[in-house]
């Protein structure tokens, strides 16, 4: 079923009908798969094919590229419901925002017309690749891939790792040092597609969690990327980067707020139903205070999330501050949450056999990836007493 563009007056409605859509097909399609993909491991192609062919995908991109042209706070929801029954399958839709984003935000016409149509209509998958084995946290200061120009190409040279969806993406959005005399303004962008000469995929992560989706280390080995595939200007590269943030946080905090509501419905139903000392466990007050805890963490992380991606609507100049918010709060709460689920079902809990377990490994790297929750205290922090610059000597 196709989902129509949204206008302003029927936005409420036309949202409505896409999460009536989404809570379908994944009651029906993901959610019986959902154990099956963690034990395997595997990519879900067919899940991917599913939220393609009922434009899942198309949501976040605007309708002159082909997308359904809906609305971030709509994405984010879309994100959540997926989430709450498979955090590998949200990522799908997650990933495909990221991969793109760098796209939608500097893009030429040209360039959006070439790779967001196909983007949008699940045609190409996409991927982002920034992070290095020293580059992590420090993106700016120890990135190590390099971009020479030469002629009408550039020349890539440099491995990049932890990249979601690398092996399975036709277009990856990479970063690289063109001029290293520069710092975080020597870094530039490239739209680059794995069929380009020196594109290789190396090492495939096996990770605690989110195994469906699969995290692959891209070595580019004299890759050559047409000059035309630069995005914005020689040395922008880190300002998209940081823009691309601002967006893709939110939908980390998506997820994030899914796993933590799927793992509290399915804990507060088991409470009802184990019986233990004569009357359901759900009736015990130790219990009850701690589902109402866990209640209370999701609703204010979901809350915290859906300002941020208005925020996201709105091009606020807050945007930065709202969407780390949003992730330390929701990426904090899904751990806690899915653990004290585990707790909930005991011994059950712990068995690959009920979905708490998996919840809980799915929970720990919304705390991670997408800029650590350290990473967010220091840009909330900022926002409030400013970033030290020592004196200079001139100064001083």
């Amino acid at each position: 079923m196709a989902i129509v563009a949204p206008t302003l007056d029927t936005h409420a409605e036309e949202e409505a009908m896409i999460l009536d859509v989404v809570r379908q097909l994944v009651a029906e399609k993901v959610e019986p798969r959902a154990a099956e993909i963690d034990e395997k491991g595997e990519f879900p192609w067919d899940v991917q094919r599913l939220f393609a062919e009922n434009d899942l995908l198309g949501i976040p991109f605007p309708a002159e590229y082909g997308g359904v042209g809906g609305s971030f706070l709509t994405y984010v929801k879309v994100v959540e419901e997926v989430a709450k029954a498979c955090a590998s399958s949200s990522l799908i839709i997650a990933v495909q925002e990221l991969g793109a984003l760098p796209i939608l935000i500097a893009g030429t016409h040209k360039q959006k017309e070439k790779y967001l149509t196909k983007l949008a209509s699940g045609e190409y998958t996409a991927a982002y690749a920034l992070t290095e084995s020293g580059s992590g946290s420090d993106a700016a200061g120890s990135m190590r891939c390099r971009a020479e120009r030469r002629g009408d190409t550039y020349v890539l040279n440099g491995t990049k790792i932890w990249i979601t969806q690398g092996n399975v993406a036709d277009v990856v959005c990479v970063f690289a040092v063109t001029d290293p005399s520069k710092g975080a303004n020597g870094i530039s962008a490239f739209i680059v597609e794995k069929t380009f000469p020196g594109f290789n995929v190396g090492k495939v992560e096996k990770k605690m969690g989110i195994r469906g989706s699969p995290t692959v280390e891209l070595v580019f080995d004299h890759c050559q990327v047409p000059a035309e595939n630069l995005l914005g200007a020689e040395g922008e590269g880190f300002k998209i980067a940081m823009k691309v943030l601002d967006k893709s946080r939110p939908g980390i905090a998506a997820q994030a707020v899914g796993i933590a509501g799927g793992a509290l419905d399915y804990a507060a139903k088991y409470a009802q139903e184990r019986i233990a000392f004569g009357k359901p466990i759900g009736q015990q007050q130790g219990l009850q205070f701690m589902l109402a805890d866990m209640k209370t963490d999701v609703e204010a992380a979901r809350l915290l999330l859906y300002e941020a991606a208005r925020k996201c609507d709105q091009n606020a100049p807050d945007i930065t501050l709202w969407a780390a918010m949003a992730k330390l709060k929701a990426g904090d709460v899904a751990m806690r949450v899915t653990t004290d689920a585990v707790q909930i079902l005991g011994g059950f809990g712990y068995s690959v056999e009920y979905p708490t377990e998996r919840m809980m490994r799915d929970a720990k790297i919304t705390q991670i990836y997408e800029g650590t929750q350290q990473i967010q205290r220091l840009v909330i922090a900022r926002t409030l007493v400013g970033r030290w610059k020592p004196p200079t000597s001139a100064s001083s």
